[in-house]
Formats: C-alpha cells, structure tokens, sequence
C-alpha cells in the first residue's frame, strides 16, 4: 500500500480543519438530512430534482468530512527550527523585493492544506515557497512564475 501525503500544517491551521469537520458532522449532516426527508415527500424519485440535488450535497458533505479526516490524521505539524531563526522554512513568514522595481511582498509559508495566497499563506509545494525554502536574509533568488523568471531579495524572515 502507498504511503499516504503527509499533510504540513500550524496549529490554527489543524484547529480550522477540525472545526469545520465538527460543523459538518453535526450542523451541515443534519440540514442535508432534511432537505432529503422534505424531497422524499414529494414522491416520485425518479423525476425529483430537489432529492437528486440533496443527494449529491450530501456526497458532497461525507467526501469533504473523509478529506478533511484524512489530512487531520496524516497532519505534520510545523514547528519552529532551532537556531534557524535566518533560515525559510515552514511556517516562517519571508519579505523580499522584486528586482530590479523593488515592489515588496510578504508570504508566510504554510502546508498545502492551510494555503491562502488571498491572506498571504502559500503552499510549501508552489514554485515561491520551493524557491525560498532554505535560503536566508539578503539571498537573491530566481523564481520561475507562471509569468516567466522573476529575480527577488529576501529582506526579512520571521
């Protein structure tokens, strides 16, 4: 059998993931259940879209609960390396500038689990963080983007 992907991941991130399996274990389970019991009682299911549409939410509901188990139950969390305060790694938030503009832009590096490129959380996995991973203050870095090559300086990493 295939080892099963190990899943990176903070605290907050792990605590999200349960909290949304407990909401959808007892609220969204619940509402699901319902919306069949209510398509049932127009009868003839063959021609019922109001129970094929509850059906497949609630597909939808059991597959996300066993996703999220599976991450919870395969969860690295990412802890904080001694002595490497300088260095990327999981779990660090980086500051670079783009060369040669010098726009700046800030990411923390998170599990794939927990990404957000929206509040600023990129996966480990993405072609940003593999580039930074291991690299420290000053360090000038090639990065290849969907956008082609871009050439960056890290300038703080906490």
């Amino acid at each position: 059998m295939a080892e099963e992907k190990k899943h990176y991941m903070t605290m907050d991130g792990k605590k999200k993931l349960e909290e949304e399996v407990e909401y959808l274990k007892t609220e969204r389970r619940k509402e699901v259940v319902e919306r069949i019991k209510i398509a049932r009682s127009f009868g003839d299911l063959s021609e019922n879209s109001e129970y094929d549409s509850a059906k497949e939410e609630q597909a939808f509901v059991e597959g996300r609960i066993a996703q999220l188990e599976k991450m919870i139950r395969n969860a690295v969390m990412i802890e904080e390396e001694e002595g490497a305060a300088n260095v990327v790694s999981l779990g660090k938030t980086v500051k670079f500038i783009e060369l040669p503009d010098g726009d700046e832009e800030e990411y923390t590096i998170v599990g794939s689990a927990e990404s957000d490129p929206a509040e600023g959380k990129i996966s480990n996995d993405s072609p940003m963080a593999q580039s930074l991973l291991g690299r420290g203050i000053n360090d000038k870095v090639s990065v290849n983007t969907p956008g082609g090559e871009m050439e960056i300086q890290i300038t703080d990493i906490r």
